[in-house]
């Protein structure tokens, strides 16, 4: 018998033996040689189950400052996130800044706290009162450029210089910021002792690491040994699709691709299918077991909300809440806030509009609700993940996630028309719905939890969560 063969033979069984239906699903495809061949570094268990939450301290707030974030605390504990992610709270270089405040990563001295959020105490006081609430903590760190007018400037050969001496930006679009030269053995001794300055001081969790793949790969691998003789269990998060960062020194890196073919496919641009590639891609190139941070809107983008509409940025949150990996908030997507309409907010102060919430109200529910979902179930945070057939995969996206004798079927209309097919599972099959009841029910077996596929429908940006009924 051949190994295809005994494979498909042992799901069969095992899903018999489990009373599982039998779900029809591609595949990842093989994995191509060098990193994917590796495995991929232990992630924690904390980060593994965990829902990030990421706060720009300038607009987070009226006060737009340490302060307010510690007064909505509760709020977020509420909310059902686990992973505070702060943004840059250094020091903004002002010589060739962008827009009227410049950018928070354009940072003038590592060691310093930008005076309008507040002071070192105020900062030690948000990061305990979060632990405290049970609420992880990790920062911002800007590794690979600062500010024209850095403290560093006196150190000219910690940064990269053209064939004229003159030094460089990292790239030629980001004028505000001055590219460092990790080729410097004193420059990486002073990054290393930096960020072990702040996860001693400031009882931090982690890091989120600003493209980290413009920065040596040895440099990271070297850093992650330092810093875990101060914090064992630390998260450290690469902005970077990078499949060698994941084997021994990120716990999570950014599932971009992902994130362009799900906006491809919302707006018209790629069928649903693309989405089911490019996991595929992803299980081939990166090192087994590698986890990524999974996400529909972040800072660097127009608010999802703007780009998909309303139904469309909650069926994109959708997946993202109970695909594997690791989901990203940005603050203000559960109220369905549209302060950044016009362009990402890094340059000025556009505070979120929470008060939006209450012409929103479905978008609260929502991420409540979702998020809830999640944290029950360890299907839906560690389970396997498998494509189930459907009769228009153009349109709508079919997965499942399994975790021992737990199970879940997760249904997407990525489209702006109504959904009625069949799904390839076993015929009868009976199922609970779980799905949050967001909107007000419109499909037709809305008044029964109760479900019997293979037929479904979905309405325009619709989406159901089902679970398997013998094992609920």
């Amino acid at each position: 018998m051949s190994k295809l063969k005994f494979l498909c033979a042992r799901i069969v069984f095992l899903a018999a033996c489990l009373s599982l239906p039998l779900w029809t699903f591609s595949a990842a495809q093989q994995t191509v040689p060098g990193v994917a061949s590796e495995m991929g570094r232990p992630v924690p268990v904390w980060v593994r189950d965990g829902v990030i939450y990421e706060v720009f301290p300038r607009d987070f707030s009226p006060e737009g400052n340490f302060n307010g974030i510690t007064a909505r605390l509760d709020d977020l504990k509420d909310l059902g996130v686990t992973i505070v992610w702060l943004m840059p709270v250094h020091q903004v270089g002002q010589e060739g800044k962008k827009g009227t405040l410049g950018s928070p990563y354009a940072v003038r001295d590592y060691y310093s706290i930008n005076p309008d959020y507040g002071t070192k105490e105020d900062l030690l006081r948000l990061i305990a009162e979060a632990h405290r609430r049970g609420l992880k903590v990790i920062l911002d760190m800007v590794a690979n450029h600062t500010a024209w007018d850095s403290v560093l400037m006196k150190n000219p050969d910690f940064y990269r210089h053209d064939a004229g001496g003159k030094i460089i930006s990292p790239v030629p679009d980001w004028s505000d910021v001055a590219a460092l030269n990790y080729d410097n053995p004193r420059l990486r001794e002073y990054m290393v002792n930096m960020l072990k300055y702040w996860l001693r001081e400031f009882d931090l969790d982690g890091f989120r690491c600003d493209v980290a793949g413009m920065i040596p790969t040895d440099f990271w691998e070297h850093a992650r040994q330092e810093l875990q003789t101060i914090k064992p269990d630390l998260l450290m998060l690469a902005e970077a699709d990078k499949p060698d960062l994941l084997v021994k020194a990120f716990d999570l890196d950014y599932a971009w691709p992902m994130h362009a073919a799900l906006t491809k496919i919302i707006t018209g641009d790629a069928p649903a299918t693309a989405l089911r590639q490019e996991w595929q891609q992803e299980r081939a190139a990166f090192p087994r077991g590698a986890m990524h941070m999974r996400f529909s809107d972040n800072h660097d983008e127009l608010r999802a909300i703007v780009r998909f509409g309303e139904r469309g940025a909650l069926a994109a949150s959708a997946l993202i809440l109970t695909m594997d990996g690791v989901p990203l908030i940005y603050n203000g997507m559960e109220a369905g806030d549209t302060a950044e309409s016009a362009a990402p907010a890094l340059f000025e102060r556009l505070p979120i509009f929470w008060k939006i919430a209450e012409r929103r109200a479905e978008f609260p529910r929502f991420y409540h609700e979702m998020i809830a979902l999640r944290r029950a179930h360890p299907a839906l945070r560690q389970g396997e993940t498998g494509w189930v057939r459907n009769s228009d995969e153009a349109r709508v996206v079919t997965y499942f996630r399994r975790n021992g004798p737990e199970a879940f079927l997760v249904a997407i209309n990525l489209s702006n028309r109504p959904f009625e097919g069949t799904l390839e599972v076993k015929g009868g099959s009976s199922f609970l719905d779980v799905t949050p009841q967001v909107y007000r029910p419109s499909h037709g077996d809305a008044g029964s939890p109760h479900v019997t596929l293979p037929g479904l429908r979905l309405e325009a940006w619709g989406f159901r969560i089902f679970q398997n009924s013998s094992r609920r």
